[in-house]
């Protein structure tokens, strides 16, 4: 069993496809699929099903797939150990973040980090929070930008601060005059949020459910710019994070803070405490803490 036929391997079942792969670890498909069947061979039993548009994993496949993302992972920190002898903060860093962050968040700490060190070659992985935690717990992330989720023996928190979260109604809207609002102010009201798999759109059913509110779903949606532009429609309201209000304009819209008690979402930066941690990534954790503290004071405090 040979550590490339094990790239290759995990290549296909990311991609679920031969060709994708072999473009991806930049190899010439025949090798790949020879490599693969070498595999195959070795471990006596096939590991996709071939299918007309695609290929899965067999149940050797998914029996496989751990220990091999395990492998490699573990080939990768011993490389970055290795590496760190020089001295210098440099190499690959892989960086992901949920998409009620990444945008607000990453392109300026990105710019800020990379200003600092300019040797350190970044990979940036937007997704939600399960896969964001899958990706850091087998490796394929050394750090990553968060909000609530479970600590685990591979999943280790950082805590950036707490974010106050907002109402967003429309222009015009009986609230929109209001210096504050409370959660029962909005309990008559269309809500239109994330889809469920986004954990804002859980904390905010939580939020919800806590006070036995039960609005009417109006809109699951999978952005926040969309749910904002409903908003603005004078399709229902909704509750969004303070960053997106302190980085972007959001037109035909009114955004108020909740009276006393607040209700907010925890910012997180998550890696794997069992997997090496290079310099680069505990650079990157700094650079986060430093960013969210200086651009965003009512954060900061809640961190403290």
């Amino acid at each position: 069993m040979e550590i490339h036929q094990l790239r290759y391997f995990v290549a296909v079942a990311d991609e679920g496809s031969f060709s994708r792969a072999a473009a991806k670890v930049r190899v010439a498909q025949p090798s790949l699929s020879q490599q693969i069947r070498k595999l195959e061979a070795e471990v006596g039993q096939p590991l996709f099903d071939r299918l007309p548009r695609s290929v899965v994993l067999t149940e050797a496949g998914r029996c496989l797939i751990d220990y091999a993302r395990q492998i490699l992972s573990s080939i990768d920190d011993a490389r970055r150990c290795v590496g760190e002898l020089t001295g210098e903060i440099a190499g690959k860093l892989a960086v992901g973040a949920i998409p009620t962050i990444a945008p607000y968040v990453l392109p300026r700490l990105v710019r800020k980090f990379q200003e600092h060190y300019p040797e350190v070659t970044l990979e940036i992985v937007e997704d939600v929070t399960e896969g964001i935690t899958r990706r850091i717990e087998v490796g394929e992330l050394d750090v990553a930008l968060a909000s609530t989720c479970q600590q685990t023996p591979t999943l280790r928190r950082e805590s950036l601060g707490n974010e106050p979260l907002l109402a967003l109604v429309p222009e015009g809207h009986p609230l929109a005059e209001k210096t504050l609002v409370e959660l029962d102010d909005l309990k008559s009201q269309r809500f239109l949020l994330l889809h469920e798999m986004h954990c804002l759109s859980q904390q905010v059913h939580h939020l919800l459910e806590a006070r036995h509110l039960q609005p009417e779903i109006a809109l699951a949606g999978s952005q926040l710019d969309t749910i904002a532009n409903m908003v603005a429609a004078g399709i229902g309201v909704s509750i969004v994070p303070r960053l997106m209000v302190d980085h972007q304009v959001i037109p035909g819209c009114v955004t108020l803070p909740f009276a006393p008690p607040v209700p907010e979402r925890e910012l997180n930066v998550l890696y794997n405490p069992l997997r090496f941690q290079s310099k680069a990534a505990a650079a990157f954790r700094q650079e986060a803490a430093t960013a969210f503290s200086s651009q965003n004071p009512s954060i900061a405090d809640n961190a403290k």
